[in-house]
């Protein structure tokens, strides 16, 4: 054969990649694998597309995502599938820290999952953080606008009917991976239990409210009645939760379900701010001081739960 020029295959496999062809022709580098995702500039992140993701966040409001947005000063992504993304960078006193944030189609654990799952595939985060607003069910503690920081979630929606309407629930805990228990702890060794913490409304006006660590139940309902069952399960569970939500046990469940891949399954923490009391005042009132107040306090855990990469 004269004067061919290029590439030819004259079997059965014609599937090239990284080739070049011409005079000074250059391969610039590999194909990206797809669970990294693709950082262009603009976005305070760096342009290289292998570089490290250290924290996806998942929002489940609107009013949650815009709080972490502006919180964090992310910008706004969509990839070719049409998947909304925000992201950006933040300096600490260690490191460069890099952070993804999504919002769930809808509230609930399946919803959740999906969404983490998203964030999994295109951007591999060191670090899941579940940020946003929540229920609380203890009345010292957990005030409208205070927020907890939660290591650990009880998923009560495992239960046996019996005979009669007997309910037996059947409860799962579990706890985040040490290492983001330990910086949990340190947070709260160095800013106090609780932490009380200062942030300006959009008004300008100074806020002051409390950081309180404890427990997060978990389960798909919509809990609106202070003598509900659900709550006096979870206080009779573990005097220590504080609060309750509708997606931390499928966050729980979605880094149990990928353990079995060890240092690439990062770790998680739960952020809620209480925007009610879980009862029949329950309401969307405070939907946005608590999405801020959540917002506020992943920024400043942010140099405790990021540490840099040995």
């Amino acid at each position: 054969m004269t004067g061919n020029r290029g590439i030819i295959s004259n079997g059965s496999n014609n599937n090239f990649s990284n080739n070049a062809i011409g005079e000074h022709a250059k391969v610039l580098g590999g194909a990206t694998p797809s669970h990294v995702g693709d950082a262009s500039g603009g976005d305070g992140s760096s342009s290289d597309p292998t570089s490290t993701w250290d924290i996806g966040v998942v929002t489940i409001l609107s009013d949650e995502l815009r709080a972490v947005v502006e919180e964090l000063d992310l910008r706004r992504h969509k990839n070719p599938g049409g998947l909304y993304f925000y992201r950006g960078s933040l300096t600490t006193p260690d490191s460069t820290v890099r952070v993804v944030a999504t919002q769930s189609q809808s509230q609930g654990q399946r919803s959740a999952m999906a969404a983490l799952e998203n964030l999994h595939r295109h951007y591999a985060p060191r670090l899941w953080a579940m940020v946003g607003v929540g229920g609380g069910i203890d009345t010292e503690r957990a005030r409208i606008g205070n927020v907890i920081v939660s290591t650990d979630v009880v998923y009560y929606e495992n239960r046996k009917i019996n005979p009669h309407g007997d309910i037996r629930r059947r409860g799962e805990h579990r706890q985040a991976p040490a290492p983001v228990v330990h910086a949990a702890n340190a947070f709260f060794a160095e800013n106090g239990m609780p932490a009380h913490l200062h942030r300006r409304l959009l008004s300008g006006a100074p806020e002051e409210f409390d950081v309180y660590p404890g427990l997060i139940g978990s389960g798909e309902a919509v809990i609106a009645d202070r003598d509900s069952e659900i709550r006096h399960y979870l206080k009779g569970y573990h005097e220590k939760v504080l609060a309750v939500d509708m997606e931390a046990g499928g966050l729980s469940q979605y880094w149990q379900e990928h353990s079995v891949h060890g240092a690439e399954n990062p770790g998680w923490i739960v952020i809620r701010g209480v925007s009610d009391n879980a009862d029949e005042k329950k309401g969307h009132e405070y939907h946005e001081l608590a999405a801020r107040n959540a917002a506020h306090v992943l920024r400043e855990l942010l140099p405790f739960i990021c540490s840099p990469q040995s």
